[in-house]
């Protein structure tokens, strides 16, 4: 990659970063205000939340069957979601230090606010926390997997491939053989540097791709 693009790919991050900012402070300013964990909504705005709240028994009545009998796959899934969670976690917590990689931070992804709207009822919010947690922990996994590509292979496929994380427009073309490993050694030493790491995980939010391979 030569420097006019890695400039520009700088500079994209940093407004990507500024508008998520604006967008998250206009929302806020409108609806609701966040206080540490607390979200917080005009008085307002709140009764009007609870007088659409769905009874438990009217939701089930209306509830489509379908889902209630795929319930049960669903949330099966928690087990190998719980082992996937507990092995990455365990690989980045060994070796990560070693590779002197900065470490993902799991907070950064596993974010537990639906539970706080009060039009949902508590079956509804039930499923919330679970999708938040199943998709919190794949984008987690993901930018864990995605500096672990790129401390040992940051190199473009030939092919055109679906998902590819924000880290992915950095790295170099496939067959690009010139200094190779002065170059891998750059991508290395960037991993240890939090504000690259963090800016590289922030475009890939704003942008909508998961932060990871």
């Amino acid at each position: 990659m030569n420097e006019k693009i890695r400039r520009l790919l700088d500079q994209m991050s940093a407004l990507e970063e500024d508008l998520r900012r604006e967008v998250q402070a206009q929302e806020a300013n409108a609806l609701y205000q966040i206080k540490g964990r607390r979200i917080e909504f005009e008085e307002s705005v709140r009764q009007a939340h609870l007088k659409l709240k769905t009874g438990f028994f009217h939701w089930l009545v209306t509830y489509r069957p379908q889902n209630l009998i795929t319930g049960p796959i669903i949330y099966s899934m928690i087990f190998p979601m719980l082992l996937l969670d507990v092995c990455v976690s365990f690989y980045q917590a060994t070796c990560f230090p070693i590779y002197g990689i900065v470490k993902v931070r799991r907070r950064d992804y596993m974010v537990f606010d639906r539970q706080q709207l009060g039009y949902l009822n508590f079956i509804e919010r039930f499923h919330c926390t679970y999708c938040a947690y199943g998709n919190g922990l794949m984008a987690y996994v993901t930018e864990i997997v995605g500096r672990t590509e790129e401390y040992f292979c940051p190199i473009k496929h030939a092919r055109k491939m679906l998902g590819a994380h924000s880290r992915y427009a950095r790295f170099l073309r496939y067959g690009e053989a010139d200094d190779y490993e002065a170059r891998l050694e750059q991508f290395r030493v960037g991993l240890g540097d939090i504000k690259q790491v963090e800016s590289a995980a922030a475009q890939a939010s704003d942008t909508g791709h998961s932060p990871g391979s």
